[in-house]
C-alpha cells in the first residue's frame, strides 16, 4: 500500500517542484529578458501555480470519473515533460509563458486523479497517514528545487535550467513506473452498471454536497492565496524588496520545506487519524496568521524574514492543504469525487491565478499592505475550516461508508 501512495503522491511533488522552480528563477529570467512587472505577474498568473492548472483540473477531475483515476494520471506525464522542455530550452518570454501553461494543464489534471486514488486505495483509520506521505512529498519537491537552486546559483540562469531538467527526468521515469499501478476497486465498483455523465455533475449543487463544496473550496483558496503567493513570489519578494541575496533567498525558502516536512511527519502523519481535526487545523493555520502579522508590522528584514519562514513552515505541515486533501476525498461519493475535487482545486487555482497578476505591482508599492490582504485571507479560511471540521463526522465519511 504504501508503494502505490508514494507513487501517485510524487504528482505533488512535480507539482509544487514546478511552482518554486519558476519562482526561484523568476529574478533572473526578469533580469535576463527584462520583463516589467505585468509580464511577471502574467508568468505566475499562467503557471502551474495558477491558471492553467485550474483548467487542467476542471477537466481532469471529470475525465477521471468518466474514464478512470488510472487512465489521468499516467497519460498526463508526458505533457508535463513536454511543458518542461519549452522552459528548458526558452529564448523568449513567450517559451516561458508556453511552458508553463502545459505544465500546468498536466499538473491540474493529475492532482485530483492521484489525491482521489491515494485515498481510495488507502485503508480505513489511516487516510490521515495517507495524505501526509503525499503532502510530505509536496514539500520534500520544492526543497529538493530549493537545494538545486541553492547549489546553482553561480551558473546563474544555467542553473535554473538544470533544476526544471530534474523535474523532466523525474516525470519520465515516474511514467514508467505508474504503468503497473491498479484502478481503485472502489470507481470499478461504482461505474460497474454505468459511467458518470456531465448531467451528473449537477448532484454537487444539491444541498446534501453544496455546502461542504463551498466550505472546503473557501478554506483552501482563501489559504491558497497566501501559499501561493508565498510558493511562488517569496524569493523575488526577499531579493527585490528585502535585503537578501539569491542564494539567502534560496535558503531561506528552503528551510521553511524543510520544517514543513517535519510538522507533517511529526504533528499531521502522528494525529489526523486519531485526534481532533479541529484543533490540529487551528494548529497550523494559527501559526501562519502570526507568521503574516509579523509581515505586516515589521519591515522585510532578516529577522523577520527568519520569523515569518519559520512559522509559515511549522503551519504548512498540519494546514489547510493536508486536510483540503484528506477532507475532499471523504465528503463526496467515488462517482463525484473526482470531478468535485477537480472543480474545487481548479476554481482555486484560477483565483489565485488572477490574484498573481497584481502581486508584483503590489509587493512593490507596499508589502506591508500585501501582507494585511493575505492575513486577511487566512483568517477567513481559519472561520470556514472551523465550521466544517465541527460539522457530524458521519456527513464526512462517505468514502469509508462505500466500502
Amino acid at each position: 500500500m504504501v508503494r502505490p501512495t508514494l507513487l501517485l503522491g510524487v504528482a505533488s511533488y512535480l507539482d509544487a517542484g514546478s511552482i518554486v522552480a519558476g519562482g526561484a528563477g523568476l529574478a533572473l529570467w526578469a533580469q535576463h529578458f527584462d520583463l516589467g512587472t505585468g509580464t511577471i505577474g502574467l508568468i505566475g498568473a499562467i503557471s502551474s501555480n495558477a491558471i492553467s492548472a485550474g483548467v487542467g483540473a476542471l477537466a481532469g477531475g471529470w475525465l477521471a470519473d468518466r474514464y478512470g483515476r488510472k487512465w489521468i494520471y499516467q497519460w498526463d506525464l508526458l505533457l508535463y515533460a513536454f511543458g518542461l522542455l519549452w522552459i528548458i530550452f526558452a529564448v523568449s518570454p513567450w517559451m516561458l509563458i508556453g511552458g508553463y501553461a502545459l505544465i500546468g494543464l498536466a499538473v491540474g489534471a493529475d492532482i485530483p486523479a492521484s489525491w482521489t486514488l491515494i485515498l481510495e486505495h488507502a485503508p480505513d483509520g489511516a487516510r490521515g497517514r495517507h495524505a501526509g506521505v503525499a503532502q510530505l512529498l509536496w514539500a520534500l519537491g520544492p526543497l529538493t528545487v530549493l537545494v538545486m537552486a541553492f547549489v546553482l546559483s553561480g551558473l546563474g540562469l544555467l542553473g535554473i535550467r538544470i533544476v526544471f531538467a530534474h523535474l523532466l527526468v523525474i516525470a519520465l521515469v515516474l511514467f514508467f513506473l505508474r504503468r503497473p499501478l491498479r484502478e481503485s476497486r472502489l470507481w470499478e465498483r461504482a461505474t460497474r452498471v454505468e459511467r458518470p455523465r456531465l448531467h451528473d455533475v449537477s448532484a454537487l449543487f444539491g444541498r446534501r454536497l453544496l455546502i461542504p463544496l463551498l466550505l472546503l473550496m473557501g478554506t483552501y483558496g482563501l489559504w491558497n492565496l497566501q501559499a501561493g503567493t508565498n510558493g511562488f513570489f517569496l524569493p523575488y519578494l526577499l531579493r527585490t524588496v528585502g535585503a537578501q541575496t539569491q542564494a539567502q533567498s534560496l535558503a531561506l525558502q528552503a528551510a521553511q520545506f524543510v520544517l514543513g516536512m517535519l510538522s507533517g511527519y511529526f504533528i499531521f502523519m502522528r494525529l489526523a487519524d486519531r485526534a481532533s481535526h479541529l484543533w490540529l487545523f487551528l494548529f497550523g493555520i494559527g501559526l501562519q496568521i502570526v507568521a503574516l502579522v509579523l509581515l505586516a508590522l515589521f519591515p522585510l528584514g532578516t529577522l523577520v524574514a527568519v520569523g515569518y519562514v519559520g512559522l509559515v513552515g511549522l503551519g504548512g505541515g498540519a494546514g489547510p492543504q493536508a486536510f483540503f486533501m484528506l477532507w475532499s476525498a471523504e465528503a463526496f461519493p467515488t462517482r463525484l469525487r473526482g470531478t468535485a475535487l477537480g472543480l474545487m482545486f481548479g476554481i482555486v487555482r484560477l483565483g489565485l491565478g488572477l490574484w498573481s497578476l497584481v502581486v508584483p505591482a503590489l509587493s512593490r508599492s507596499s508589502v506591508s499592505t500585501l501582507a494585511w490582504i493575505l492575513l486577511a485571507f487566512l483568517l477567513a479560511s481559519a472561520v470556514l475550516g472551523a465550521v466544517y471540521a465541527r460539522s457530524p463526522r458521519t456527513a464526512r465519511l462517505r468514502i469509508a461508508a462505500e466500502r
